[in-house]
């Protein structure tokens, strides 16, 4: 038995080219509990993170439409929407999942803040592409307005926030005895909603995007995970992705890993992220970590797909 944490990319509920409704997201929830409760009733303890850019671009529309009927919240308060509605979505899939398999732990879902710096060199430099798109002019005067950062994003432009590093979880302590009392935990979703510790118990919410599988190592080391499990929409880590000589990289060294970031291998923009947070939890202590598709969950952990970093 062991205890994973397991970050779920946003194709578990939502994947490239289909209508966010309601119910579409709680068709693909049901594929996605069923390979979370085959891992834990397999496995052991398993903590759950997932990815919120979908559901908060759509709270981000919504806002932007009513914007003459009510106030537009920040982006702090639509992240933590965005954790309450996938949270209890993913509770609502995961129960029936492990109570078919005779499991009957609870399933628990904690509201995330997300300690970052505010002197991360993120904030000096907004990437993040957030909320709706808009015509060049009329980016630029919301820009102008609401004191936005903007940048091209194709043939349209969007609003873009800073994506600092998260540091810790202010909630770090009750998940880990949650997960203790046998609980299976969703947690940090999109990465936790950023804000800065102004000491005393007084926290801020920050107009920021954390990372989401950065924020999966600070969760798993939170909680003494022995593995970190990133699933997306991709099978593996390739060498030459996108060519006809793609190759599927089974396992990665600590050393390969750290190298091939080093070397530019895998893209910032898709893969890159996820090596390099596998690369940072095994360099904490982690025992191991992988990359690979949600439907191959299990596989992934025994070897036969998916790459694994040790």
């Amino acid at each position: 038995m062991s205890r994973l944490v397991v970050a779920l990319g946003g194709n578990a509920l939502l994947r490239r080219g289909e209508p966010g409704s309601m119910a579409v997201q709680r068709h693909n929830l049901v594929g996605a509990a069923e390979a979370l409760a085959a891992v834990a009733v397999r496995d052991g303890e398993l903590v759950v993170t997932h990815g919120n850019g979908p559901q908060v671009g759509f709270l981000a529309i919504e806002a932007e439409v009513a914007a003459d009927i009510v106030p537009a919240p920040p982006l702090d308060v639509l992240g933590a929407e965005s954790q309450g509605q996938i949270g209890y979505l993913l509770a609502q899939a995961l129960l029936p999942a492990l109570r078919a398999r005779g499991d009957g732990r609870d399933v628990a879902v904690v509201l995330t803040q997300t300690v970052v710096d505010r002197a991360d060199p993120a904030f000096a430099h907004p990437t993040k592409p957030v909320g709706p798109t808009y015509d060049e002019a009329t980016a630029r005067r919301l820009a102008a307005e609401r004191g936005w950062s903007v940048a091209p994003d194709g043939d349209r432009w969007r609003r873009v926030v800073p994506s600092p590093r998260p540091v810790r979880l202010i909630e770090a302590d009750p998940i880990r005895r949650l997960v203790e009392t046998g609980c299976l935990v969703v947690a940090g979703g999109g990465g936790g909603v950023p804000v800065a510790d102004l000491g005393g118990g007084r926290l801020e919410g920050l107009e920021a995007v954390v990372d989401k599988d950065l924020a999966a190592v600070v969760l798993a080391r939170a909680v003494d995970a022995d593995g970190l499990l990133l699933l997306t929409d991709v099978d593996a880590v390739y060498r030459g992705f996108g060519s006809s000589g793609a190759e599927r990289v089974a396992r990665l060294s600590l050393a390969e890993a750290e190298a091939g970031l080093a070397e530019g291998r895998w893209p910032a923009g898709s893969m890159g992220p996820k090596v390099e947070a596998c690369a940072s939890f095994i360099r904490a202590g982690g025992r191991f970590a992988a990359i690979g598709a949600l439907e191959r969950a299990t596989d992934i952990l025994d070897g036969r797909s998916g790459t694994r970093i040790e």
